[in-house]
């Protein structure tokens, strides 16, 4: 019997929200012509993958506040990936159902990855929380 107490990078909810960000964000920006992606898509597409390439570091990471920094730059990441779908939606730059489901992600995972970084704080006074 395997009493495994480490949580795998691919089993957090905040990880997995990221990641399924970053495939409709793929989605979106795939599908605009090379002005758009220069002008706006670099920068969009950037910040989405961001998000997930942040909390991965930062899980990696051994102290707490060295995880949170990482923790924060994801959560800095994820408003900014707010505002790049807010601009294409202005825009009319891409599908509105794929922004819709994008933005609804990003809301889903703010007050998760919140939650995450509280929970990372509580761990230095011994205190071991359930990430999710």
């Amino acid at each position: 019997m395997n009493n495994k107490k480490y949580i795998d990078l691919e089993d957090l909810e905040v990880y997995q929200i990221a990641r399924e960000m970053s495939k409709l964000g793929w989605k979106i920006y795939e599908k605009f012509d090379w002005q758009i992606k220069k002008v706006i898509g670099d920068q969009f597409i950037r910040a989405i993958d961001s998000t997930g390439a942040n909390i991965a570091e930062g899980y990696g990471r051994y102290h707490y506040l060295d995880r949170i920094k990482f923790f924060y730059n994801a959560r800095g990441s994820l408003l900014e990936s707010q505002h790049w779908s807010e601009l294409i939606r202005e825009r009319n730059l891409a599908e509105e159902k794929d922004l819709s489901s994008l933005l609804e992600l990003i809301k889903k995972l703010h007050p998760k990855l919140n939650n995450f970084i509280k929970a990372n704080f509580k761990t230095k006074n011994g205190k071991q929380e359930k990430f999710s």
